[in-house]
């Protein structure tokens, strides 16, 4: 190859690769074609209107269509209020869209017209995989999601034991006075758990009614366990396994079709086997929301008492304060003074997830019973039911 051929060559090639490399840089640096044809063609201000999403299609756009700020499959139950129709150009097409506001007033954008359908949405609930509204009075539900699907249903299971407990003592020469035993070493180790403990058996020996006040406002497992063996006569594992059959009886009882027990505590089977108190069966209670409301209404309505307890931010007992934990009483984060909330039971395992059971009694309505499970937003989703079933006149 002649020098003047291979000098021509090599300017091509040199020239060639900086129009790449210049190509290159444009379109890193241009935003993306759709984005940058988006243009409002014209704004039409509206009364001020509800929309719900029309199926799990769509998104929440800003008006350049340059950031999706949300997608409306993330927003099953929520009422988006339009308050402009705009028509967006996008190249040569033109289409309508609703300028929206979900009613937390949280986000605030774009949606294409055909994603949305006029109207507010249906009350739903995001997060509960189960929940249930009953009315006390009735025992009627008046609400449910999934009410029949037994479930994993954590400290919540306590709600029995502590029936069984207000059973001994109401219908046996047992007073809250009573003694109960507390020497056995996995009872001990159960309550030094930084995992599974609380309330640590420091004592051989509790009274009936400070392991209940344990059990019930700071969810102690051991209390719960040492009480189940109590009622059933004893103070060894092997009156435990006595207990569960005494769990399984009473809900035959109620006629409870989706209720097993298997732990006096709501601890699963697996983590019960460390201190000695598995037992056949499966790895854990399993209880429908249905179920579980009726277990709480069983214990209000023949133990009404406890909504006092249940009602108490905190006790001292034995020297140790028990916290409860439910976050809907007054002076906690989601109370909501309307509601009248002065119960029940909160509970958590990483199978179950986080369960509550809430109740409160609205002035002029009757007693209403919340139950939510497995739900990471137990307590806002709780006071929503509330609030859905009074505002709808549900109860």
């Amino acid at each position: 190859m002649s020098q003047s051929r291979f000098h021509l060559r090599g300017t091509l090639l040199v020239a060639f690769a900086l129009l790449l490399g210049f190509v290159g840089f444009v379109s890193v640096n241009q935003p993306a074609a759709h984005a940058a044809t988006y243009s409002v063609s014209k704004t039409t201000s509206m009364t001020k209107t509800a929309y719900h999403r029309a199926s799990t299609k769509g998104a929440v756009y800003n008006e350049s269509h340059t950031k999706k700020l949300a997608n409306l499959s993330s927003y099953p139950y929520t009422t988006w209020y339009a308050t402009q129709e705009v028509i967006l150009k996008h190249g040569s097409t033109k289409a309508i869209y609703y300028k929206v506001t979900n009613g937390a007033g949280t986000v605030t954008g774009y949606v294409w017209h055909s994603y949305l359908t006029k109207g507010k949405s249906a009350f739903g609930l995001k997060y509960a995989k189960a929940a249930v509204a009953l009315d006390a009075k009735t025992g009627k539900v008046v609400w449910s999601k999934n009410a029949n699907t037994p479930r994993a249903i954590a400290s919540v299971s306590k709600l029995m034991t502590l029936y069984l407990v207000e059973q001994k003592v109401a219908n046996t020469s047992a007073t809250w006075s009573s003694k109960v035993t507390t020497s056995y070493s996995g009872l001990k180790t159960m309550g030094a758990s930084s995992v599974y403990g609380g309330f640590k058996f420091t004592k051989n020996s509790y009274t009936v009614e400070q392991l209940y006040l344990a059990a019930l406002i700071d969810s102690s497992n051991n209390a719960a366990t040492a009480l189940g063996q109590w009622v059933a006569g004893g103070s060894t594992p092997s009156y435990n396994a006595k207990f569960i059959k005494l769990m399984n009886a009473q809900a035959k009882t109620w006629n409870l079709g989706h209720a097993t027990f298997v732990s006096a505590s709501g601890v699963e089977q697996s983590a019960l086997k460390t201190y000695g108190y598995s037992v056949s069966g499966g790895e854990a209670n399993e209880v429908s929301a249905k179920d579980v409301a009726l277990i709480a209404n069983h214990l209000i309505t023949d133990y009404p008492a406890v909504l006092t307890d249940a009602s108490k931010g905190s006790v001292t007992v034995s020297g140790q304060l028990c916290y409860n934990y439910n976050n809907l009483l007054p002076g906690r984060k989601y109370y909501e003074k309307a509601l009248n909330v002065d119960g029940l039971k909160t509970g958590y395992t990483d199978l179950a997830g986080y369960c509550f059971v809430g109740t409160g009694q609205k002035s002029g309505h009757d007693r209403l019973i919340t139950v939510v499970l497995h739900d990471a937003n137990e307590f806002t989703e709780t006071r929503s039911l509330m609030d859905h079933v009074y505002s709808a006149g549900l109860i």
